[in-house]
């Protein structure tokens, strides 16, 4: 297999100080320097602008996008010894679901109803993991109530859906 040659090409620009501070402090994965980060971020839009993201690297993408969520709740565990079995699920899903979304763009109506029942497959299982924290009177939670709170409605309409 032949191997591609990159060249290397030299770029100027002017940017707002607040920007140029903005990137200075941000981690990128791979990157130390201003260069190294705008070399990753600008190939991470170009893959966006093509639609090149696969699902895989969709998904490696949106947990980029989370990874602040993910740390800060990481921290209130150590810090708190509190954890959320809700706040979780819903960050994974969510995830999940986002990267389904980026990488696809359904060709046929075919494409779509796939697209379709792996959307709807991940949200039935989102509302499983919820109505399992429903069971109890109190949700694995940071507000052990917020569960209930908010799912009445869904348990009320799911109940009518029986006898159908």
């Amino acid at each position: 297999m032949a191997t591609q040659t990159i060249t290397m090409e030299p770029l100027s620009a002017r940017i707002p100080s607040d920007l140029y501070l903005w990137l200075a402090q941000l981690q990128v994965d791979g990157a130390t320097t201003n260069s190294d980060k705008l070399r990753v971020l600008l190939s991470q839009l170009k893959r966006q602008h093509d639609g090149a993201f696969d699902y895989v690297a969709a998904h490696a993408w949106a947990r980029e996008l989370t990874h602040r969520l993910r740390e800060a709740l990481v921290r209130i565990e150590g810090a708190e010894g509190r954890h959320s079995e809700v706040l979780g699920a819903l960050v994974e899903q969510v995830t999940t679901l986002m990267a389904l979304v980026i990488s696809h763009a359904p060709a046929t109506a075919d494409d779509a109803a796939r697209l379709e029942d792996a959307l709807v497959r991940r949200a039935a299982l989102l509302g499983e993991s919820l109505l399992r924290q429903a069971t109890t009177s109190t949700a694995h939670a940071f507000d052990p109530g917020v569960v209930r709170r908010h799912l009445a409605p869904s348990i009320e309409l799911a109940s009518t859906l029986k006898g159908a």
